[in-house]
């Protein structure tokens, strides 16, 4: 059993992002999933984007911080689009992590101001022609991170793992959430 830190994309705490930490559990995870808008949803992505840069992406790191205060250290830290960024930071930065998940996103490690945690296991996803997954960096992550995995996905859909939205793939979410329980299951050692 992994514990699990996971945050949400720029739409917030959807029925989706609910579903997926609902599928990890069934599988003998502990999931936390905090809620970094206060119950705020939207259903057009740039409307969520314009709360998160209204919000600040420092205040939703902060805010994902304050989620990880009184967690065991011993935690995988994972995110969907805009949750990579609070999910990467603590990854990169909090002692005792056993793992990252980014999924739909990444961000460079310089961001916050340390090289990616030597050993520190990492699994990236998006799909192939997504133009917001951050595929091309998450390509350079893969060649310089040894512990580093990128698994893409045929398509250009974004939020493809959130089954409450349009974009929702269910073939390549499943293959997702399989990926993912494996490597749950290999941080769990």
């Amino acid at each position: 059993m992994a514990e699990v830190l996971l945050f949400h994309h720029a739409l917030g705490l959807t029925p989706g992002c609910l579903s997926f930490a609902e599928e990890l559990r069934a599988a003998g995870h502990v999931l936390h999933v905090p809620d970094l808008y206060g119950g705020r949803t939207f259903t057009e992505l740039a409307d969520g984007v314009a709360h998160a840069e209204q919000l600040g992406f420092g205040t939703l790191v902060e805010r994902g911080r304050a989620c990880a205060d009184g967690l065991a250290e011993e935690i995988v830290y994972a995110g969907f689009s805009l949750g990579v960024v609070p999910a990467q930071a603590l990854a990169q930065t909090r002692s005792g992590t056993r793992g990252a998940l980014l999924m739909h996103g990444c961000v460079p490690p310089s961001e916050f101001g340390a090289p990616w945690p030597a050993g520190l296991p990492l699994q990236m996803h998006t799909m192939a022609d997504d133009e917001l997954g951050d595929v091309d960096l998450a390509r350079q992550l893969v060649e310089t991170i040894p512990t580093a995995e990128l698994f893409l996905y045929p398509g250009d859909r974004h939020l493809f793992t959130d089954s409450s939205l349009p974009d929702h793939d269910a073939d390549a979410a499943a293959l997702l959430t399989r990926r993912v329980l494996r490597f749950l299951d290999a941080t769990d050692r």
